[in-house]
């Protein structure tokens, strides 16, 4: 039986193109992960910016109209935005292509 090597920790690992550090997503197109996108019902939407303060990934702004407008280039598509919008106007619409 021969005996592997230990699998190393997240700190062990060389850069290359991996996402290591805290705000590192910026410079990786991390929106190629995603399966899903959110998508607004604008009549819904109350302009609170909740969806913009629990993104994880700091891809929603508010645009000049005060509504909410995601980067796509960045969303992975995690639904937290429609787990904290408390109107229900963010749903999750599955990726075409």
């Amino acid at each position: 039986m021969s005996r592997q090597s230990p699998t190393p920790k997240w700190q062990e690992l060389s850069l290359g193109c991996a996402t290591t550090e805290p705000g590192s997503s910026r410079y990786q197109q991390t929106g190629d992960w995603r399966s899903e996108r959110p998508t607004w019902k604008w009549e819904n939407c109350i302009k609170c910016a909740v969806c913009t303060v629990f993104c994880p990934e700091g891809c929603i702004h508010m645009n000049a109209d005060n509504y909410p407008q995601v980067d796509l280039t960045y969303c992975k598509g995690c639904a937290i935005c429609v787990a904290e919008c408390w109107t229900g106007c963010i749903t999750m619409e599955e990726e075409k292509e």
